[in-house]
């Protein structure tokens, strides 16, 4: 199985730890040691037999969160490039495929995603909806309900680290992730 644009190496590691010949892969190096591709995603989706794809894209360019610069990206292209990019992801040649987002543009432009998901459902006390692009996999039951609801996320101040911090997948969603879809 392969795990698309994860650095940290969180969903990869739950697989792993079940025992799945789990990957990662991304740009860049992975913030934890284990079996990881430093490349582009796409090549490395075409170049081998996935049976299961869970998939990270860059969401800087497409999420809600980001509005205002919306038409700044349309006119340079980056909202446009990353929309092929999850379009290509979405439809790659994988029997079971998961796309990953906070709610962006994709819900009008492609449609809306299978399944929104937050922390708080799987045993942690914060929110941040993400959305859940499902193709030949159950919707994610929710593991552990927490009363919590701090919005953690929301409030990271800007900085070097903000943008990975954000985007970093929460450990009970991994290993709900690993355990029902692995």
């Amino acid at each position: 199985m392969l795990v698309a644009c994860e650095r940290s190496g969180v969903v990869r590691d739950a697989f792993l730890q079940r025992g799945h010949d789990a990957w990662s892969c991304d740009l860049e190096e992975s913030r934890s040691p284990g079996p990881h591709f430093k490349a582009d995603a796409l090549q490395i989706v075409c170049a081998y037999d996935w049976d299961i794809l869970i998939a990270h894209p860059p969401c800087t360019h497409i999420c809600v969160s980001g509005a205002r610069w919306f038409a700044e990206k349309r006119a340079d292209g980056r909202q446009q490039e990353a929309v092929d990019f999850f379009m290509r992801i979405i439809k790659s040649d994988v029997p079971k495929i998961v796309v990953e987002n906070p709610v962006c543009i994709l819900s009008s432009i492609y449609r809306k995603p299978d399944q929104i998901i937050q922390p708080w459902m799987f045993g942690h006390g914060e929110t941040k909806a993400t959305c859940l692009w499902l193709k030949g996999v159950e919707k994610l039951v929710a593991t552990k309900i927490v009363e919590g609801r701090d919005q953690r996320i929301h409030r990271i101040a800007p900085g070097q680290n903000r943008s990975e911090s954000r985007s970093k997948t929460y450990s009970g969603i991994a290993d709900a992730m690993a355990t029902q879809w692995g």
